[in-house]
């Protein structure tokens, strides 16, 4: 799909499709929701159907395309790594802090779902696409959280869950984030992060954000 307009997404995704976003995910399961379950499945199963990528592990292990690049794995490593990291701080500020409202499921639907519109900004069509005219269609026409609100919107999540998706990167520094966005927020900062610090991204795609502020 080149064009973003609700019209023409096709939302016909078969069930093989969302057993194997399920299979992909398995954090999903720890989602007591039934119904929130299964809108982060038709969510990714969405994304999937509308690019040109037959599987999330198809996506290459970056933050943005080009950036942030880890040596091994596939864009599954980063979403897994980032939803179990965010479970672990709200879990521990939860328990430490009785009177913080932490919604286990709305945390965890987020981090599965905090990244869903990159299949909208790695796929090859619309990268090509944009590169070729960016002072008409911008580059990109729209950032993964944009892609991805739309998304979580269409399938029905909740908006705590889209705002996760809007908010969780570099444009939530522009509105005030949710309780749930910000540890989505710091877990994902925290993963590319202590990456970098692991010696795990591929020399030459650091972003500069993440470079830290001293020379070895």
């Amino acid at each position: 799909m080149n064009v973003l307009d609700i019209n023409s997404i096709d939302t016909n995704v078969s069930e093989e499709l969302r057993a194997q976003m399920r299979a992909e995910l398995p954090e999903v399961e720890e989602i007591k929701n039934e119904d929130l379950r299964q809108r982060v499945i038709n969510a990714w199963a969405l994304a999937i159907h509308n690019s040109s990528f037959a599987s999330l592990r198809d996506m290459p292990p970056s933050g943005n395309p080009g950036k942030m690049v880890l040596k091994r794995g596939d864009q599954t490593d980063h979403i897994r790594g980032v939803t179990r990291a965010a479970m672990a701080l709200a879990d521990e500020f939860a328990a430490s802090n009785p009177d913080m409202k932490i919604d286990r499921d709305i945390i965890i639907a987020g981090g599965l779902c905090h990244d869903v519109g990159k299949p909208w900004e790695y796929d090859a069509n619309n990268l090509k696409r944009w590169r070729e005219a960016p002072r008409r269609v911008g580059l990109p026409s729209l950032r993964h959280n944009a892609y991805g609100a739309f998304i979580c919107l269409t399938v029905g999540l909740p908006e705590e869950v889209a705002h996760m998706a809007a908010a969780h990167s570099g444009e939530g520094e522009l509105l005030v984030r949710s309780l749930a966005c910000t540890i989505v927020h710091v877990a994902d900062i925290g993963y590319w992060t202590i990456m970098l610090a692991g010696d795990l991204i591929q020399p030459g795609t650091e972003s500069q954000k993440y470079i830290r502020p001293i020379s070895l």
